[in-house]
């Protein structure tokens, strides 16, 4: 007996978050209107090429669609009367899709990309460090460079602070001190940004 109502409660669940899912995915979706679901009985109309044609009644609007061999899409429903466009609905649809990946593309955030150092960092490591510097400065993001101290090492912190002033001479073409060389604990950092 356990065991039915079990299963019965798992179904259930599952098509409680599947409702909601479904629910989130149509009100994220903006829908358009096209061709016979477009109720009303007045509608302003915009050709194909784009010039005005006027306020025509619903059914005038479809024959001139269809004439065209071409959609009558809502474009405007809140207007009065809505305003309604003649455009081929399958490459509207793959133009605005396009238009919001490139919008995603240009939102891209910067990121804090973090280097760290020692105070006995040899001229190789030093080096390589330099160049992962300078790949993510020019990516664009911000970069922090941190010095750790271990032990002893917090009574020669005069190191640290030429080691990051060394790393800002080397980066001065491409990039500025966004934070000066602050001491946190056993770290010693500064972020630097893309010019």
């Amino acid at each position: 007996m356990k065991e039915k109502r079990q299963a019965a409660i798992t179904i259930s669940n599952r098509r409680a978050r599947g409702i909601i899912g479904e629910k989130r995915f149509r009100e994220t979706e903006k829908k358009n209107r096209v061709n016979q679901e477009i109720r009303v009985p007045e509608i302003r109309l915009v050709g194909a090429d784009g010039e005005q044609i006027g306020v025509v009644a619903r059914e005038e609007g479809l024959a001139l669609a269809e004439q065209a061999e071409l959609d009558l899409v809502e474009i405007a429903p809140f207007a009065d009367p809505p305003v309604c466009r003649i455009m081929d609905y399958g490459k509207f649809l793959f133009q605005q899709n396009k238009k919001r990946q490139a919008a995603k593309k240009k939102q891209q955030q910067t990121q804090l990309k973090e280097v760290k150092f020692r105070p006995g960092t040899e001229e190789g490591d030093y080096q390589t460090k330099l160049r992962n510097i300078k790949k993510f400065l020019e990516q664009g993001n911000k970069t922090k460079v941190t010095l750790w101290f271990r032990g002893r090492e917090m009574a020669h912190q005069d190191l640290g602070a030429r080691l990051l002033k060394r790393v800002e001479a080397d980066m001065e073409e491409i990039a500025k001190v966004e934070h000066m060389p602050r001491l946190e604990g056993r770290r010693l950092f500064m972020v630097l940004s893309p010019r």
